[in-house]
């Protein structure tokens, strides 16, 4: 049971500038996606500061996965709870010139303005990671050590973006370690993006398609003999957007909503001439108990069921394989899960009189790695860390410095509370 009196003493105990040091030093690495090394380096050292038995190794070449352990003391058969994120950030283009002359001009000074840290990757997902760790120095600090086993794995490769990456090559290798024994199997996993300190028991999956509609090129003052690509797209287009409608009238989860696709970019036209190309890329969301095949044969009998003219080819490829080859599959746990309602309220305390909140059930309304821990080793998982996924990848991305503080004592009380404590040895 979480213990009121245990958080005072965290509370009293906690160094502030200290865990805004840590946030800080870690915003500091450039670890956009395929840089990531640096940054899981400076993680590992901060492990071993910490006591853990600490590991590395490649899960692309160059590119590091790294985790810490802490062996329970009380038998093989103690939980085991685990700390999952990515190292990795979205690049910083354009950032800078944002920002110019004012005090969060770069991307990595992790500026300190109105009680919130700047910076990428504050909220998505640096803060979280800090403040999972700093839980574990924090408790330490207050004398204790958790009794069952206690791991951190920090993975690369998960956001999207840069040429050749982006496909979650460190969760897949986070799988085979755990497979292997190099990681101990955790009883619970917390993947510590941003939710505002709220628990996310569900989340959405996706796939992205780019559609490539192939006609004839011919000279625009005989268009007789060209096979118009745009004409076809149109088309297409006109039976996604019926799509899309029947999605948004159909079933919705309570935690994430209804299905939806999304258009996102088109490309096509010619020089004077009968348009012989055309390019089109989109989204779509899945509602958790959604099967991703089925999703994907679906939106291709759409798209083959467009009156297009005869001559008209039609191209699909899927870009994004994450867990699936085709996309990211929806997850959900059941929202009684215990570990995950003792997170809850370990939120509920640490954020109790501090004029914040936290700790509601909810569901992540974006894709993250969940679904490598839930299906593929039977962990249960949930979302949870502080910051807020609406300023994520964007030129305003930042960490409200109490929230932050709050996550630290929250994620010690959930230690606390799931895996046991012993007073440390003098």
């Amino acid at each position: 049971m979480v213990s009121s009196n245990l958080h005072e003493k965290l509370l009293a105990t906690q160094d502030r500038d200290a865990d805004i040091d840590l946030l800080r030093g870690a915003l500091s690495i450039d670890s956009v996606t395929g840089n990531e090394t640096g940054f899981a380096t400076f993680l590992k050292s901060q492990m071993e500061t910490l006591g853990l038995e600490t590991g590395s190794g490649e899960f692309l070449p160059g590119r590091l996965n790294v985790w810490g352990q802490h062996q329970p003391v009380t038998g093989d058969d103690a939980p085991r709870l685990l700390f999952v994120g990515h190292t990795d950030t979205v690049h910083v283009r354009g950032w800078q010139e944002a920002w110019q002359g004012k005090p969060q001009e770069s991307p990595f000074g992790g500026a300190l303005i109105d009680g919130e840290i700047w910076g990428r990757g504050a909220c998505d997902l640096k803060g979280g990671i800090c403040a999972a760790l700093g839980g574990l120095r924090l408790l330490r600090k207050a004398g204790y050590r958790p009794a069952g086993g206690l791991s951190f794995a920090f993975i690369g490769d998960e956001e999207s973006g840069e040429p050749g990456t982006g496909v979650s090559a460190g969760a897949h290798d986070l799988v085979k370690r755990v497979e292997d024994g190099t990681i101990a199997k955790p009883d619970f996993a917390v993947y510590v993006e941003p939710t505002r300190l709220d628990v996310y028991t569900a989340q959405i999956g996706f796939f992205i398609a780019d559609i490539t509609i192939t006609g004839k090129s011919a000279y625009f003052g005989t268009p007789e003999l060209g096979v118009d690509a745009l004409k076809a797209t149109h088309a297409i287009l006109g039976n996604l957007w019926q799509h899309e409608a029947e999605l948004a009238a159909g079933p919705k989860h309570d935690l994430v909503g209804a299905s939806s696709i999304l258009v996102t970019h088109i490309n096509g036209g010619g020089y004077i001439a009968v348009p012989g190309e055309c390019k089109l890329s989109l989204i779509r969301k899945l509602r958790p108990g959604e099967n991703l095949d089925e999703a994907v044969a679906a939106f291709e009998a759409v798209v083959r069921s467009a009156p297009v003219a005869d001559g008209i080819g039609i191209g699909i490829a899927y870009p994004a394989g994450r867990d699936h080859r085709f996309g990211g599959s929806p997850v959900e746990i059941s929202r009684e899960t215990p570990a995950a309602l003792q997170l809850s309220r370990c939120v509920e305390v640490a954020t109790n009189g501090q004029n914040l909140s936290g700790g509601a059930i909810g569901g992540a309304p974006y894709w993250s790695e969940s679904p490598f821990l839930v299906n593929e080793i039977g962990c249960p998982a949930v979302y949870c860390a502080p910051g807020d996924i609406s300023v994520a990848h964007t030129f305003e991305e930042r960490i409200e410095v109490e929230s932050y503080l709050a996550a630290v004592r929250a994620f010690a009380l959930f230690v606390a509370d799931y895996c046991g404590l012993e007073e440390e040895a003098d």
